[in-house]
This record gives structure tokens, C-alpha cells and sequence, in this order.
């Protein structure tokens, strides 16, 4: 569906400031998006980053941002076609800044590479009063940061933060949807400064939140001094969507090197800031991550138990009202995998399907669970599960099937091709004997062991 009209596809967006009554008429049948209404912006938060004072140069990018996300949200993929076209029209404060060309290419060249979609966009002066009214200088405390970090309530972003924050040295910037829920045995962090809400909202992919939280931990890192950002997925996570794409959809980059290498690119044209996104878990599983972060922080496995690693919502996975993760889709899986690989054991309330050893996914489930797996659950669990499995299956192909990825990523490290394809290759092996161990632990007879190969389809009969 669209909203531009009945034969076009794709969308028009004019966001306007508030209260911007002339504007908000729309142009050629544009979506009007206003400032304060349907994208709310909290630029105190940005104070809790500020050594020397967030300018309006920054408050530019958030718009542009929020700007992106709902767009990204309002315009559904059709089936038969992933790219959208894109016209967005901002208002900035450092206009000139956002005219300069190449401020412009490599901002489509960044979110066309994330997304796949075609992004086109074109600012004009902003004329409210600005968001100079609500700002206040911070005195100038001693700067000890060393790299921000994006933080979630992930395994990756918890261990991390953990093995690399030694002497309270990082920028932590929370993208978690749950903002006032913190560990008890940690600091507190900061929050994304501004919620864009389309409504509808029909659109589910949201490849742009890669963009997002790239561009908020940039920000905090340059008002904080550092020019390190710190991005905590491990190989799995960041190489395996590109690696394994799923059938018809474009790759997701969100966590690629070559996303990385852009967004620096866009930053230093239109900040003038000279950032580098470090990747220091890339070449290890997310089963290593937890065994370092245990080994190296001694901290206790029980700080693992309350992240969260699955997306499913409270209704589909909610038993005797506590609110559990799935257990079957791809994050629960590699998550389930990992812990298994580190040798920690979860609580039995953690998952839905708690119970991966059973013949049939339905007894996966506790007697206690009384509603009803829905169909895309499962879906999600059948897809994972061969999603894992053919990436494990990867470490034992030849190295012409990898030359193309390590080609890509060897261009986006700095590392030679040969140095790239044996890092590849040792952490698809890994991965690999990871991904067996799991399996095998299920049983022969499990649903999940039949899935892997095909089974939920009868193809393993």
C-alpha cells in the first residue's frame, strides 16, 4: 500500500516545524510529517553528552533521522519489489552545510546501502526559534571517555560494554524500546533523543534503524570527545545476514563493515568529525563474547539472564503474565546456542518454546502456556533455524563461494583478501561446531533437528 496516491509507489514526505499551519497544506499530494506532533524531540538528553555544547548542527541530523524512520515506517515493500523510491524534504538549521554535494551523495550513497531503497532529499531553511532556546552549557568536567557505545538489551551490548568499559570510559547510549529499565548492577545511560510516530505504520523491515543509532552514537561521541564508536555485534550478527540473505529480501548491512565505512564518510563530511566504528567482536561468535565477558569481568552468569535478545511482542509469547522471549526465531535461537556454547544454563522460564527436545513444536511449549503459537512464530522458527544451518554450512564450501564477501569486507577493514577469508572461515567453523553441538543436544528426534533439515516443509522424509 501507499500513500501518495493509488498508481505510484513510494513516498512523498514534507516535514514541517510546528505549528506551521501554510506548510502543512502538502505539495502534489505529499505526507506531511510536523515537528512536535507526529516527531517529538527531547534535546535535553543531548545535554547529558555535552562537554562543550551540542549546536544546531546536530539537532539537523536528528531531524533528518527521525525524518528517515518515518518515511522508512509509512511506506509499505511491496511483495514483489524491495526498493522504494524516496522525496523528503527537511527543514535545517545549517542549510548551507546540508547543500554541499557531497554531504548529499554520500548521505543517499549510506541509506541506499543500508536499506535498498532510493533516497532522495531536499532541505530548506528551518525558521522556528530553534533549539538554541532550550539549550544550557554544562561546566567543563573532566573528559576520561575513550568510545561510545549503542546499548541495548542484548547479549552483544551487555557483554561488551562489560569486557571493553574498564574504568567507566564509555558513552553508552541506550536504544532500547523499554528507556527507564536499567540494570541494577550498572550506571545509568542515556536515550535516543526523539520518537518518530507515523501512524499507520505499516512497515516492519525498518532497515533504517542501523542509520539511527549510527548517527545518535556519533553524536554523542563527538559532544563527548572521543572519536571511537564501538559497535558490540559479534561475527554472526554482523556478517551472517549479508552472507545468508534471506530469499528475495535485500541484505541487511545494518551491522556490515561497509555500512560503517560510509556512514563514516557522510559524518565527516557533514560534521566535520572524524569517527571510526570499531568492530573488536567481528571475528568471534557470539558464544565467545559471553565466555570473555564471563572470564574477564567475573562477573556472574545471572547478569546475562535479564537481556533480551528476541523481538516478539508480549501477546504472542506471555505465560501466567510474565512476558517471556520466543525460543525459536532466529535471535533465540543464536542466542540459545550461544549460551549453550558458553556453557551457561538460563532459568526454565526464559523462553515460550522452552523445550527444543520434543517431536513436535507444539509440546515445546510449558501447560501453563494457554494461548495459541500463531502461524508466523513458527514461520519464524522454521526460517531461523535453516538460517543458522546454512550458515554453518558455509565453513565447509570452497573459498570461491566466499571471494565476493571477503573481497567486500577485506576492502572495508583494511585487511588483505587472504588475512580476511581465513578470519571468514575460522568463524563460520566455529559457528559451525557451535551450531552442531546445539543441535545435537536437542536430539536426533527433536522438531528442531528435523527443521534444519527441511522437515516442517517434508523435505527430510
Amino acid at each position: 500500500m501507499n500513500y501518495n496516491g493509488k498508481n505510484s509507489y513510494g513516498l512523498t514526505l514534507l516535514l514541517v516545524e510546528n505549528n506551521n499551519k501554510k506548510a502543512q497544506i502538502g505539495q502534489n499530494g505529499a505526507t506531511v510529517a510536523e515537528i512536535g506532533k507526529e516527531i517529538t524531540f527531547n534535546p535535553a538528553i543531548l545535554d547529558t553528552y555535552n562537554y562543550e555544547g551540542w549546536k544546531p548542527l546536530h539537532y539537523d541530523l536528528l531531524v533528518v533521522c527521525a525524518a528517515v524512520e518515518f518515511a522508512d515506517c509509512r511506506c509499505q515493500r511491496r511483495p514483489t519489489q524491495w526498493h522504494r523510491p524516496f522525496q523528503i524534504t527537511v527543514p535545517v538549521w545549517e542549510l548551507e552545510r546540508w547543500q554541499q554535494p557531497e554531504v548529499k551523495k554520500y548521505l543517499v550513497e549510506t541509506l541506499r546501502h543500508l536499506t535498498g531503497d532510493d533516497w532522495q532529499f531536499s532541505f530548506v531553511q528551518a525558521m522556528s526559534s530553534g533549539p538554541n532556546e532550550h539549550r544550557q552549557h554544562s561546566l567543563p568536567f573532566a573528559n576520561n571517555k575513550d568510545f561510545a557505545i549503542a546499548y541495548s538489551e542484548g547479549l552483544d551490548s551487555r557483554c561488551v560494554s562489560g569486557i571493553y568499559d574498564q574504568g567507566d570510559i564509555a558513552v553508552r547510549v541506550r536504544v532500547s524500546k523499554h528507556k527507564d529499565k536499567i540494570n541494577k548492577t550498572e550506571r545509568p545511560f542515556d536515550r535516543i533523543p526523539f520518537d518518530a510516530k507515523p501512524r499507520p505504520s505499516p512497515e516492519s523491515s525498518v532497515r533504517s534503524r542501523g542509520f539511527k543509532f549510527a548517527a545518535i552514537t556519533a553524536i554523542a561521541g563527538q559532544l563527548s570527545g572521543v572519536s571511537k564508536i564501538i559497535v558490540p555485534e559479534s561475527g554472526q550478527g554482523a556478517l551472517g545476514p549479508v552472507l545468508v540473505p534471506l530469499h528475495n529480501i535485500y541484505s541487511d548491512y545494518r551491522n556490515h563493515p561497509t555500512f560503517f565505512r560510509r556512514m563514516e564518510k557522510f559524518l565527516d563530511a557533514l560534521l566535520e568529525y572524524s569517527v571510526i566504528y570499531k568492530q573488536p567482536r567481528l571475528w568471534f561468535t557470539k558464544g565467545q563474547t559471553i565466555s570473555a565477558f564471563l572470564a574477564q569481568t567475573g562477573r556472574p552468569e545471572k547478569d546475562l539472564f535479564d537481556t533480551r535478545s528476541c523481538w516478539q511482542t508480549r501477546h504472542n509469547v506471555q505465560v501466567d503474565g510474565k512476558r517471556r522471549q520466543c525460543g525459536i526465531c532466529a535471535a533465540c535461537l543464536l542466542r540459545r546456542m550461544s549460551m549453550h556454547a558458553a556453557g551457561v544454563v538460563e532459568p526454565d522460564d526464559t523462553y515460550a518454546f522452552a523445550n527444543l527436545m520434543t517431536t513436535d513444536f507444539k509440546d515445546a511449549l510449558p501447560q501453563n502456556f494457554h494461548g495459541k503459537p500463531t502461524k508466523s512464530i513458527i514461520e519464524y522458527g522454521s526460517v531461523g533455524s535453516r538460517h543458522l544451518q546454512q550458515l554453518s554450512e558455509l565453513a565447509a564450501q570452497p573459498d570461491n563461494i566466499l571471494l565476493r564477501d571477503a573481497f567486500e569486507i577485506s576492502r572495508a577493514t583494511g585487511m588483505s583478501q587472504q588475512e580476511t577469508m581465513t578470519k571468514l572461515k575460522t568463524l563460520l567453523s566455529k559457528h559451525s561446531q557451535e551450531w552442531f553441538d546445539f543441535i545435537n543436544a536437542q536430539g536426533e528426534k527433536s522438531f528442531l533437528h528435523i527443521w534444519t533439515k527441511g522437515g516442517r516443509y517434508g523435505r527430510s522424509k
